[in-house]
């Protein structure tokens, strides 16, 4: 004798953007589990409680599954515009952002990566423009936007000035692969940043 099965019993089926979504968190901690090397779409299906052609209908290849979910896992932390009115303050602020989310991503960036970067031939920095390009507008407005006030000198304000504080955040990160303390941000402000453009 079978006992019927109530519709609490039955999974329920997911569909759109909740599957995707599902499929991409799922790859994210096989990544982080297993690396790069080790991720397959029959373990991602199953940490997802679906079936591999589902994620086969989704993502052709792992490199494309993978990218796209360390671009959601990014997605989940945004840069808020401090606007203190001082340069100083707004680099410091945006750079306490950042050193959390650098500091979660340290580890997929390195280890975890490395077959991805030897199998799709990029790089961390075609893979990091990828997924800080639009916070990147942010960074450089607060810069022009002393500039503006007269706060700084504008005309010193090349590119690779205006990225040095969170070049040498992302670094500090990189290398001890834990948050960077806020006595070395302030240092990084006042004592390197500052005084190339002041």
């Amino acid at each position: 004798m079978h006992l019927a099965r109530s519709d609490s019993d039955t999974p329920r089926r997911r569909r759109g953007a909740e599957l995707r979504a599902a499929l991409l968190d799922a790859a994210w901690d096989e990544l982080m589990a297993r690396g790069y090397a080790g991720l397959t779409f029959a373990a991602v299906a199953e940490r997802a409680g679906t079936s591999r052609p589902v994620v086969n209908r989704h993502w052709a290849t792992k490199d494309l599954l993978v990218r796209d979910a360390i671009r959601r896992a990014g997605a989940d932390f945004t840069l808020t515009d401090p606007d203190t009115g001082s340069l100083r303050d707004d680099t410091i602020a945006l750079l306490e952002q950042l050193n959390g989310a650098f500091t979660a991503f340290a580890a997929a960036m390195t280890a975890q990566l490395a077959a991805y970067f030897e199998e799709t031939g990029t790089t961390p920095a075609e893979l990091r423009a990828s997924l800080v390009e639009a916070r990147w507008t942010l960074i450089e407005s607060i810069a022009h936007r002393a500039a503006a006030r007269g706060e700084i000198d504008g005309t010193k304000l090349t590119p690779r000035i205006t990225r040095l504080p969170f070049d040498l955040l992302r670094h500090q990160v990189l290398m001890e692969l834990e948050p960077v303390p806020s006595d070395d941000i302030r240092e990084i402000v006042d004592t390197i940043y500052l005084p190339l453009i002041t």
